[in-house]
């Protein structure tokens, strides 16, 4: 066959705050010579990782090896919000409450299935609780039309018996300092996570198990006599079966093409408030995140690291179909997010933002994932639409056990769902994904 050049590589703008917060312990390992595994997984994010943790227990006995073409975290998974979410959560319908309920209960128990699997990796690997906190999320109303949204998904869990607790304006703010919010709503059964300490966690202890081989970026790939051969810019890696985890970069192996959405979000952190500095005490409890009523609105997380607080902000959404983004684009939108910092926070007004950066998305328009078998032995774990922390989990799970034969029914309902629909003509997707955002974002108002 014929080398597949890979000629676009991952790019990733601003510095992430989370990234920034981790100690690295794992030894850099690029590959620098060549060589032949049983197993060869592309990705170290959430994917990348979970499939070769899943190989790990299912061939123990066999070479594992993953590469990467940046350091570890560096990419979407040490930049995403860190909630992993158990219910259903679609970007693309503008709204959280299902239509659905027997479709939803099956995402629901996919999700949870994914978060057992990294709530025992956590366990595994000893995670602290600032990497892994089973405390739940709440959706967070700023405007009427963030309770009416509130209120229609309380009634869709009701119908699902799916445990939920209204909050009014005085726990908002007994909970994050802020008087801004005129209600929320509950959910228990998510993980709030500090993504880049439960990545670099996750790749220590698999590294006893796996070859991670990070700055090690995959430009060419072809098959020869049963073999896949993967070609980095210093050596070659040969392998009978070979993994994806490489989201929406799939398309730059060759396959769904004109089929996924790039999105990319943007977030900011703040510098940090000891205890002493003013304002230290004026965001609420030591550790809370919430989500906005309305997908389209600003995803917001304090967190306590070292004793030290810290607000991050997430908002707005735009559609790049190069999959990257300037630094100026970064700034401008961080300018725009302390509009959305301050509103919250009008006593914290002059304190900084000391960190501001860019997260890729992958999203398909009928929210499935780019799944399966795409050639022989050659396996994608791809398209987390917009829930990389549990969807990527998912998906790097079952693409292991799809590669090793294993048979269930999460496999088995995963692997039937439709292929992701076709994109408009690359003119018109671009004009009408980004005009829908914005006009979403628009109408979310307050809520962002």
């Amino acid at each position: 066959m014929t080398e597949r050049a890979v000629q676009r590589l991952p790019v990733d703008t601003g510095q992430s705050g989370w990234l920034a917060l981790t100690e690295r312990s794992l030894p850099l390992r690029p590959l620098e010579a060549d060589r032949t595994v049983d197993w060869l997984v592309i990705g170290a994010g959430f994917a990348g990782l979970s499939a070769a943790r899943r190989l790990a227990q299912l061939r123990g006995g066999e070479s594992i090896a993953v590469l990467d073409a940046r350091e570890i975290a560096q990419g979407p998974a040490g930049r995403n919000s860190g909630f992993m979410i158990d219910l259903p959560h679609n970007l693309t319908s503008g709204e959280y409450s299902p239509s659905d309920a027997a479709q939803s209960r099956q995402e629901i128990a996919h999700n949870r299935f994914a978060i057992e699997f990294a709530k025992a990796a956590a366990a595994e690997c000893g995670m602290p609780k600032q990497a892994f906190d089973p405390c739940g999320k709440t959706n967070a109303a700023s405007t009427p039309r963030g309770e009416k949204l509130n209120a229609d998904f309380a009634r869709s869990l009701a119908r699902m018996d799916e445990p939920f607790e209204l909050l009014h304006a005085k726990a908002m703010q007994e909970l994050t300092g802020s008087s801004y919010y005129r209600g929320g709503l509950h959910t228990p059964g998510a993980v709030m996570i500090q993504p880049a300490m439960y990545i670099h966690a996750l790749a220590g202890a698999l590294s006893a198990k796996v070859d991670i081989h990070e700055n090690s970026p995959v430009v060419g790939l072809r098959r020869e006599a049963r073999m896949w051969i993967a070609r980095t810019p210093k050596a070659t890696i040969r392998a009978p079966k070979v993994i994806l985890a490489v989201n929406g970069h799939i398309q730059d192996f060759g396959h769904f093409g004109g089929r996924l959405m790039h999105v990319f979000t943007y977030a900011s952190m703040t510098e940090a408030l000891r205890r002493g500095d003013k304002g230290f005490g004026r965001t609420g409890q030591a550790a809370w995140g919430i989500l906005p009523a309305d997908p389209m609105g600003a995803t917001i997380r304090k967190i306590t690291h070292d004793g030290a607080e810290r607000v991050v902000v997430r908002t707005r959404f735009t559609f790049e179909p190069g999959m990257q983004v300037s630094e100026a684009k970064v700034g401008k939108i961080a300018g725009e997010q302390r509009g959305s910092f301050v509103a919250r926070f009008p006593d914290l007004a002059d304190l900084p933002f000391e960190y501001s950066w860019a997260g890729r998305l992958c999203l398909s328009l009928n929210h499935v994932p780019a799944f399966g078998e795409v050639e022989e032995n050659l396996f994608s774990a791809c398209c987390e639409n917009g829930l990389g922390t549990v969807k990527s989990t998912l998906a790097g799970v079952l693409a292991a056990d799809l590669a090793t034969g294993q048979r269930s029914v999460i496999l088995e309902e995963f692997g039937r769902q439709a292929p992701p629909k076709p994109l408009p003509p690359a003119p018109l997707a671009f004009v009408g994904i980004n005009s829908v955002i914005r006009w979403q974002e628009l109408r979310a108002g307050r809520e962002g």
